[in-house]
């Protein structure tokens, strides 16, 4: 290649990359990355995807065996405890998680376009910005928790627990932030195998912790607390490791550990208001829940049972986003626009091809599966649960194209555009919820999650069109 090389991702040969800003050379040893700017788009998005959806189900069973862990030694009351801070958890932390998305996103493009030492000056002052918003939210959020959880109704019975287990787990909040915005920085220069390795070793130190605090140390949801936040510690030290070390992209240059406002104005450009997009959609679910709370008692249970099992099947196709948000923002990086419209079909390809398979596995096995989480298959609650899935695996279509339309979008850098999407998802949500309570009943339920991904769905399918129109 006349002046550059590129990566080859199965035998990771040596790669170097010339430099466009000052003429140094940007070598990338073996180091597990990906160059998401050459080869065929289909084959590049698969192979980067697999180790995030291997993850997220990894992560999906980890959680499972950290609840029965709880509910089996400690009791049903910490169960409810630890379970009634989930909206609060997903609230704050999914802030936190989308903040170090969009960090990722400006790394990715600097990686695409092969500039050294914008990548360099991004990553440190991404460094201090998380670092900063990490120990304020983790401040804040613990003298608020009480106030918080009283807030959103919770059993006095449970209170105390529920104070307690998420105090703990917003002090973790640095240490939550430390592998998120460390993995997202793998992830930008093509690395996600390494943040999928450590999320493994992390989520088996968490089920060992859980155990070895709950039972032996006795210290109930507190042990179950602390399990998680050291784990996440271990697994954002590993990542930090091994950027730093592995991947040949970070020079140790006094230069590029200045403080710049320049940089820090541009990644909380693109970082916040993707943090907000996850808070937004943190906030349609609590508005949704409040609708099916007031169905009753088996409809709660009957929703319950149906979105565990949904999110099974549709993590992966969040996952394949992720993977889509890197790709965009690499090519965006080096100004290959055709490749970005490759990406996007090759994407829609393979989500519509995975939809078109489980919808027939859901089909087939819907009633066994509801059996996997409910013991009786033929209850009012097994009936809704049933139908619940029924009902949404026909529509997983529309996720798995938002998953896509909206990635492009924030690989692109228009994250303001990701939060209004997400104001899309809350109208949606609040919309099902209304009719689910006024006219539809369970079926407005069943209904509010994909009529939120599809009003979301057209808003980023008219910003996708729009912007790379403008880039041609």
């Amino acid at each position: 290649m006349s002046g550059e090389e590129g990566i080859c991702f199965l035998c990771h040969r040596k790669v170097r990359h010339k430099n466009k800003r000052d003429g140094e050379e940007l070598s990338l040893k073996e180091s597990n990355t990906q160059d998401l700017t050459i080869g065929r788009p289909i084959v590049q998005i698969l192979l980067f995807a697999i180790p995030l959806v291997l993850g997220t189900l990894f992560q999906q069973l980890y959680s499972f065996v950290d609840t029965v862990i709880v509910g089996r030694f400690i009791g049903v009351d910490a169960l409810a405890a630890v379970g009634t801070t989930y909206s609060l958890n997903f609230l704050i932390l999914g802030f936190a998680q989308g903040l170090c998305v969009g960090f990722g996103i400006l790394l990715a493009q600097q990686f695409g376009a092969r500039d050294r030492a914008e990548l360099n000056h991004y990553f440190i002052n991404g460094c201090y910005l998380s670092a900063g918003i990490s120990l304020f939210l983790a401040v804040i959020t613990c003298v608020g928790a009480r106030p918080l959880l009283k807030l959103i109704r919770t059993p006095e019975e449970i209170l105390d627990m529920a104070v307690l287990y998420i105090q703990i787990i917003f002090i973790g909040i640095p240490a939550t932030v430390l592998y998120n915005y460390m993995a997202g920085a793998l992830r930008a220069v093509g690395d996600s195998r390494h943040p999928f390795y450590y999320l493994v070793i992390s989520s088996v130190l968490n089920i060992l912790l859980d155990y070895l605090f709950i039972v032996p140390m006795n210290m109930g949801v507190a042990g179950a607390a602390w399990a998680t936040v050291l784990s996440q510690l271990v697994s954002g030290i590993l990542c930090t490791w091994w950027f730093l070390t592995r991947t040949g992209v970070m020079e140790r240059k006094r230069c590029f550990m200045a403080f710049s406002p320049y940089h820090a104005k541009k990644l909380c450009l693109i970082g916040l208001p993707m943090g907000f997009e996850y808070s937004v959609s943190a906030i349609g679910a609590v508005v949704m829940q409040g609708a099916i709370n007031s169905l009753g008692s088996v409809a709660v249970a009957a929703q319950t049972a149906g979105e565990k099992i949904r999110q099974m099947f549709t993590l992966p196709m969040e996952s394949v986003g992720m993977a889509m948000a890197t790709y965009v923002g690499q090519n965006y990086g080096a100004k290959k626009i055709d490749r970005i419209y490759q990406g996007i079909r090759s994407g829609l390809t393979i989500q519509y091809s995975y939809c078109a398979v489980i919808w027939v596995v859901i089909f087939v096995m819907k009633t066994p599966l509801v059996g996997l989480v409910l013991s009786e298959t033929t209850s009012a609650t097994a009936t809704g649960a049933v139908e619940y899935l029924t009902i949404m695996s026909a529509l997983f279509f529309i996720h798995g194209s938002l998953m896509i339309m909206r990635n492009t979008l924030q690989g692109l850098g228009y994250s303001m555009q990701a939060i209004i999407s997400g104001v899309g998802e809350l109208i949606g949500r609040s919309l099902g919820g209304i009719l689910a309570v006024k006219v539809l009943g369970f079926f407005g339920i069943c209904i509010a999650n994909p009529l939120a991904w599809g009003l979301a769905l057209c808003y980023c399918i008219v910003m996708v069109t729009y912007y790379l129109r403008k880039l041609r």
